[in-house]
């Protein structure tokens, strides 16, 4: 990588180091101070860096003054220019006040651009101890973890001992508690601001994409805990002096809670916000992200458990082939349709690859005795086209059953969301980005009625908690008490609904029916 030029100012820049320039033996560390009004503590601060450091990594100190408007820059300019420092000190100025969480943001671009293997975030105002680098560096050193947080909460009561106020106290433990139980993990301490990243893991999270304000802090762990990336905390000494808090404590505790909250409910696949998109597949050609939902309340279940022993099916929409594989155990024939190639080794009796945009595949439904539509329709550009060309093939097949499935987009969580303005598409769910269209039970039963299907059975199921949750006793529990709310309010909390439909024979074959039955009767007579 070379030169990143950064500012207007050649004289005031940093030099850059790129990849020539670089000991392959030795990792690059990056000692990143977050400065704001720290003029009587920048000093002390940079005197306190261990030069041990510089035994086992090359060594580089970055200050951004985050827009100070005291001495804070001229103060770690004088230090910039000392000539008896071991590591180099890199100086820079916003010259709009970007925010904790912004100042942070230009940090680590600065990092990434620059070819470090790690970078060490330290408070410009002394509240972390940099004696303790050496030790909280090492985890990442030697590929332990991808983040190395410092915890006053590992050693029970020292926070409080090294001045911690008793109220700070009790709100970091209410606020970590409900934050390890909504996203499972099981951090002591979420709101230190010591903390030290490899690079190569901030290349693989958003966070460009976070907040400016204080709890960035949060919505990076959030990240970090999504992507599967390894945190380690370590023991640090509490110290809390005269410094000036600018945190507004109530708003920060709501705004970390409610980010997390809205994190969490990612998962369910009723909100969507692509910087918590990190984990989960990738949106590439196929259909092998499709997950079987067979052992719990779906349309999966549904329609292996109505379709008898020995049917003959047509698969529209199969994917990878999960309702093939248990219709086969049934010692059903079937035969899939779909876009794509089968990206599993399922043993089909036949496969049609189609692309159902350009309507129903041109297939005799004489042959079969069931056509799945499951999670099919919504996906669709023109979905009355489809249903036409459906009802065309099936009206000269009046003895095949269609079963039909798609979200329901009138469900209890979708319309909350739309009483406070949100309609947040995302990669799953309901407001999948690939659905093109969006129904109720009314509209999608009308789209069939309109078309001369009948609908003989009409069910809804709830949301697929397995699949969020695990297979346990929680979501066991949730798909019960949804299954009988889903009773008396089919709409409201119907994650899904599902529809068998009959067709209304076609002229042409009620016309040949006529000409039979005449005929019969002619010779009975």
């Amino acid at each position: 990588m070379g030169r990143v030029e950064l500012g207007a100012n050649a004289a005031s820049k940093p030099e850059l180091v790129g990849e020539r320039g670089r000991d392959a033996r030795r990792k690059r560390l990056l000692v990143f101070i977050v400065a704001y009004h720290a003029e009587s503590t920048i000093d002390s601060v940079l005197a306190r860096i261990p030069n041990e450091l510089t035994h086992d990594f090359d060594v580089e100190v970055l200050i951004i003054d985050d827009g100070s408007r005291d001495a804070t820059f001229s103060r770690a300019d004088e230090n910039r220019q000392y000539s008896g420092r071991t590591f180099p000190i890199h100086l820079l100025y916003n010259p709009i006040n970007l925010g904790y969480g912004g100042n942070q943001k230009v940090g680590y671009h600065y990092a990434i651009a620059n070819g470090f293997d790690i970078v060490a975030l330290v408070h410009g105002d002394g509240q972390y101890a940099p004696e303790c680098l050496p030790n909280l560096v090492q985890p990442i050193a030697r590929g332990e973890a991808e983040a190395v947080f410092g915890s006053r909460m590992m050693e029970p009561r020292a926070a409080l001992k090294g001045g911690m106020p008793l109220y700070k106290y009790v709100g970091n433990k209410i606020l970590t508690f409900s934050q390890n139980t909504l996203l499972g993990t099981s951090l002591s301490e979420f709101h230190s601001g010591y903390r030290l990243y490899a690079v190569d893991a901030l290349k693989k999270v958003p966070f460009a994409l976070n907040t400016d304000d204080f709890h960035f802090d949060t919505e990076i762990i959030i990240q970090f805990v999504f992507a599967k990336l390894r945190i380690k905390e370590l023991p640090i000494p509490t110290y809390y002096g005269d410094e000036i808090c600018r945190v507004n404590g109530i708003k920060y505790a709501a705004n970390v809670m409610i980010q997390t909250a809205l994190a969490r409910s990612q998962s369910f696949r009723v909100w969507y916000d692509p910087k918590y998109d990190v984990g989960e597949e990738e949106d590439v050609p196929g259909n092998d992200h499709y997950r079987p939902k067979l052992t719990y309340p779906s349309p999966h279940r549904f329609a292996v458990d109505l379709i008898p022993v020995g049917a003959r099916v047509l698969d529209v929409g199969c994917g990878p082939g999960y309702i093939a594989d248990a219709l086969k155990k049934k010692g059903c024939s079937v035969t899939g349709v779909d876009k794509f190639a089968l990206a599993r080794d399922v043993v089909l009796d036949g496969f049609i690859r189609w692309e159902l945009n350009l309507g129903f595949p041109d297939v005799s439904l004489d042959d079969y005795d069931y056509v799945l539509l499951l999670d099919v329709i919504e996906h669709l550009h023109d979905p009355e086209r489809f249903v036409a060309g459906l009802a065309e093939k099936a009206g000269a097949a009046p003895h095949v059953t269609i079963i039909a499935s798609t979200a329901n987009v009138a469900f209890l969580p979708m319309r909350i969301n739309l009483l406070f303005g949100m309609f947040n598409y995302g990669k799953r769910g309901i407001l999948d980005r690939t659905h093109t269209r969006l129904f109720t039970f009314s509209t999608f039963r009308t789209l069939f009625q309109r078309y001369g299907f009948v609908a003989t059975v009409r069910k809804g199921t709830p949301p697929p908690f397995p699949l969020v949750l695990g297979d346990g006793a929680l979501s066991r529990v949730l798909l019960a008490v949804t299954d009988m709310l889903i009773k008396p309010a089919r709409s409201l909390f119907s994650f899904q609904m599902i529809y068998v439909f009959k067709p209304r024979p076609s002229l042409h074959y009620l016309l040949d029916a006529a000409i039979g039955a005449s005929e019969k009767k002619r010779n009975a007579a």
